[in-house]
């Protein structure tokens, strides 16, 4: 049973390069378990980019997620896509939670 995309929808983008399977898996999975925390999220978009940078840090991942009402968004930038990643769905799982206690209340 696929139980990653039975509800939402993950759209994983990579600019200006081509991303492998496990990379678009682990991000795909990764934002799937937001919905552990909210399960009313319509769909969720990640965009992965490299920064014209010298510097080590030059990994993007832009993580935006839809739910009835209200978009959330977090970037971050870090040594890795999959630690960029996993910071961003941080962000924005914190960002779910204060949703979710403004609709119960």
């Amino acid at each position: 049973m696929d139980t990653k995309n039975n509800i939402m929808d993950i759209k994983v983008h990579a600019v200006h390069f081509k991303a492998d399977q496990k990379l678009i898996d682990f991000v795909e999975d990764k934002v799937g378990k937001l919905q552990v925390f909210f399960d009313h999220i319509v769909s969720g978009e990640v965009f992965l980019r490299l920064e014209q940078s010298t510097d080590k840090d030059n990994k993007v991942a832009e993580v935006k997620l839809l739910m009835p009402g209200r978009e959330v968004f977090a970037k971050k930038q870090c040594k890795s896509f999959e630690e960029a990643a996993d910071l961003a769905v941080e962000a924005i799982r914190k960002q779910v939670d204060k949703h979710k206690a403004k609709t119960v209340n």
